[in-house]
């Protein structure tokens, strides 16, 4: 990547959620989901309180995804990220950027700990191709 890229990037570092387009895995057509998303240098987080969704599982079977942020269109690899420490590291600069949701995430968590509902965090890193 290059500085035009980064600056793209910086310019809509701020704005809330992006449009993800993936693959569906049964049906090989294209989908579309509204999520939260984190700008980290060149790459794009994108982060999940269930690792169960659809998006999810589908980006997990087909990793090339589009991205549009703003007026900003981008499309990359996507790797589900295995390890504990990179998640809560993903969780943690999702918490600075949505620092509002906080409690809502800590209420889930504390829900999802005595067995009402489900917080099952997970998060994908995205290799920008353009």
């Amino acid at each position: 990547m290059g500085d035009a890229t980064a600056d793209r990037l910086q310019t809509v570092s701020r704005i809330s959620t992006l449009q993800l387009t993936h693959v569906g895995r049964k049906s090989g057509k294209p989908h579309q989901v509204t999520i939260w998303f984190v700008v980290d240098g060149e790459k794009i987080l994108l982060p999940t309180a269930n690792i169960g969704r659809n998006w999810v599982r589908n980006v997990r079977k087909t990793p090339h995804v589009e991205m549009t942020i703003g007026p900003e269109k981008f499309s990359g690899e996507a790797r589900f990220l295995e390890s504990q420490p990179d998640r809560d590291q993903v969780l943690a600069k999702v918490r600075q950027k949505y620092w509002i949701a906080t409690p809502m995430m800590a209420i889930a968590g504390l829900l999802a700990s005595i067995g009402i509902g489900q917080v099952n965090f997970g998060a994908f890193e995205v290799t920008l191709s353009s």
